[in-house]
């Protein structure tokens, strides 16, 4: 793994937030929070685990998820550099076991901070504690947004909203997009052979090609 100094340099570039700590705390995390590097398709949770810290993202991203029974999923939100994963946290304090699945994205380096220092940090670290939970209220406004978008959007305006967001050359398979919008890939396959069709975007293998965002726009504000 990086150097120590490197680690350390890397940490505060990303979370400015812990430069407040005095040195002596600050190096008595780092040696208990070693980084760690994770391959990309490595699941670093799933629902029914316990907790064994809180992740602070460095470099890569982090796709946390729900399943259903019956195989769907749905994704929650991303955790990308600078940001910890707010279900990790919330597990901690409730100490409770994940209720969903945490997935590399892309090849990771992360910092992981065990219980007990975190428990620490929250009630010494003004700073820190306010960071935990801004991105409790961020994450909180993105959820209740996702689930607007689930109960009260029809499908084809969200795939539309979700192509113009993550185009112009998205790398992504149908049964991802699906997944991204709590769907199955029949009908999401279907709708983007309609928006193809219409000029929109252009499927190629594992990817589509958005055309017209401006259409796609008109079209999922109805």
């Amino acid at each position: 793994m990086n150097d120590p100094d490197d680690i350390r340099t890397r940490l505060l570039a990303r979370f400015p937030v812990f430069a407040q700590l005095a040195p002596a705390h600050l190096c008595a995390l780092l040696a208990a929070s070693p980084a760690l590097r994770v391959p990309a398709g490595s699941v670093l949770f799933e629902a029914g685990m316990p907790c064994e810290g809180f992740p602070l993202v460095l470099d890569g991203s982090v796709r946390v998820s729900m399943a259903s029974a019956g195989g769907r999923e749905i994704v929650l939100y991303r955790v990308s550099p600078g940001e910890g994963c707010v279900l990790s946290g919330g597990c901690l304090l409730g100490q409770r076991d994940y209720t969903a699945r945490g997935v590399a994205e892309t090849e990771l380096t992360l910092m992981r901070i065990a219980p007990a220092p975190f428990e620490d940090l929250l009630l010494r670290c003004a700073p820190f504690r306010r960071f935990v939970f801004d991105m409790f209220g961020a994450r909180l406004a993105e959820v209740m947004a996702l689930v607007e978008e689930v109960a009260f959007r029809k499908l084809d305006t969200r795939l539309a909203r979700l192509l113009v967001q993550r185009g112009p050359v998205i790398g992504a398979t149908h049964q991802d997009l699906a997944d991204e919008l709590g769907s199955v890939r029949v009908f999401v396959s279907r709708l983007l052979r309609s928006f193809e069709e219409r000029g929109w975007v252009r499927l190629e293998r594992e990817r589509v090609n958005v055309l017209d965002p401006k259409a796609l726009l008109e079209f999922a504000r109805g």
